[in-house]
């Protein structure tokens, strides 16, 4: 059975590797950038549950208690299948259409 086509890539930062992906998951977050079928690119920043709550409180600490970014998508856990599962629905869903795509001058290794 073929599999379906999906409308976006992850693209996962530069050197990630199978201990990139171990690690990720204990981090609880990634960067990384999402492009599309018809080439727009997209910052993305996926992020679990634990991991939110401790930035949000570091945040508050330092006076500033919220935590936004246009790309930020909360997952209950930060591995490659749920990034890349994530994505496609996302995609399937037009939530990129919503986001500002990058510039050609503004993509910068990750």
């Amino acid at each position: 059975m073929m599999k379906a086509q999906t409308c976006a890539r992850v693209i996962f930062p530069e050197g990630f590797d199978e201990r990139g992906a171990f690690e990720m998951s204990l981090k609880g977050w990634l960067s990384a950038r999402v492009e599309l079928t018809d080439g727009r690119h997209y910052s993305v920043y996926f992020i679990d549950p634990v991991r939110l709550r401790q930035d949000l409180d570091e945040n508050a600490q330092r006076g500033r208690p919220y935590l936004a970014d246009p790309g930020l998508i909360v997952l209950p856990e930060v591995t490659v299948e749920a990034v890349q599962e994530a994505v496609h629905a996302l995609c399937e869903e037009g939530f990129f259409a919503r986001l500002r795509a990058e510039q050609e001058n503004e993509r910068a290794a990750i």
